[in-house]
């Protein structure tokens, strides 16, 4: 299971929730730029009525650090990383910490959890995290696309992670700070089963023919694994929900239109853009995450044994 561990004494649900906030902002920190690195190859060329003849200003994920390092300096690649990490704090707690939960509840109660019950878990915890950090999301994608509309010459559009907040509250309505929504759901369940289902899958199969212990190295794999399966399987949809997330009142009608755009506009290789570094992010922000979920937990949960002669 992805909360249990070696432990004897099995963790709690506020342990697992509080352990998966915290490995979730370390996983941002270790990847952040690579995030970034993807959102501008995804919303590279979407203010263009055509990409034939433009030359990329981006190419690649290693060459979008470095082009972005040289012109907007290395802060650029920090963009939104205060939204990242409340968004982390709200969303991966959910989505991670309460998944073990949501399996039980589904299987009711049983210690063994076929795929079907997995993945309608999955999916739960997905589109409940998405309802607490769906505002945390937006304005992350904002900063991080901002200085391509720098270049276009709008004005900046936020000066401070809460002035983003704020403003686009008082622009936009509530409302546009649950912007994308729905794309963002349909992402999140699709993100959540694949990398927890595959993490899942992947660790209990190792520990059940002893490939590896309970320990990081079999951590590190499962995590990969989850990672890869994830990309192949949630880009398009990523695609779709950074294109509509970052867009202007009125440029869509909704996802389903943004979709369509993008199809006539740029082709189908437009919802694979920036595949390489969504790639390089999950797999990395997997296995950083998964390691440090489950080295934290076991923290957590040696602390708390060491405090239980002294209560």
């Amino acid at each position: 299971m992805v909360g249990e561990g070696s432990a004897d004494l099995a963790p709690s649900v506020a342990v697992k929730v509080f352990s998966a906030g915290a490995a979730g902002c370390v996983a941002d920190l270790v990847t952040f730029p690579l995030d970034t690195a993807k959102v501008r190859l995804q919303i590279q060329g979407e203010s263009k009525p055509s990409l034939k003849g433009q030359r990329m200003k981006f190419r690649g994920v290693f060459g979008t650090i470095l082009t972005m390092v040289k012109t907007e300096g290395p802060r650029s690649l920090y963009s939104g990383l205060v939204a990242g990490l409340h968004r982390q704090m709200s969303f991966a707690s959910v989505r991670i910490g309460l998944y073990d939960s949501m399996k039980q509840f589904y299987s009711r109660g049983s210690e063994s959890a076929g795929i079907g019950t997995r993945i309608m878990a999955g999916c739960t915890t997905g589109a409940m995290a998405v309802t607490f950090a769906q505002p945390t999301d937006v304005v992350k994608i904002r900063f991080q696309a901002q200085s391509c509309l720098l270049e276009s010459g709008s004005v900046k559009r936020y000066s401070s992670t809460f002035n983003a907040y704020r403003t686009i509250a008082r622009d936009e309505g509530v409302r546009g700070l649950w912007k994308g929504a729905l794309p963002n759901i349909t992402r999140n369940a699709i993100v959540n089963c694949s990398e927890l289902v595959t993490y899942d899958i992947i660790k209990e199969l190792i520990l059940k023919n002893k490939l590896m212990t309970d320990n990081m190295p079999c951590h590190f794999v499962a995590g990969f694994a989850a990672g890869f399966c994830t990309t192949i399987v949630a880009s398009p949809v990523d695609v779709v929900k950074t294109r509509f997330m970052n867009s202007t009142p009125g440029k869509y009608s909704g996802a389903m239109n943004c979709a369509l755009t993008m199809l006539m506009k740029e082709g189908p290789t437009a919802f694979y853009k920036g595949f390489v570094p969504s790639f390089l992010r999950l797999a990395s922000w997997n296995i950083v995450m998964f390691v440090s979920f489950e080295q934290i937990k076991r923290g957590v949960m040696r602390f708390q044994q060491s405090m239980e002669p002294s209560l």
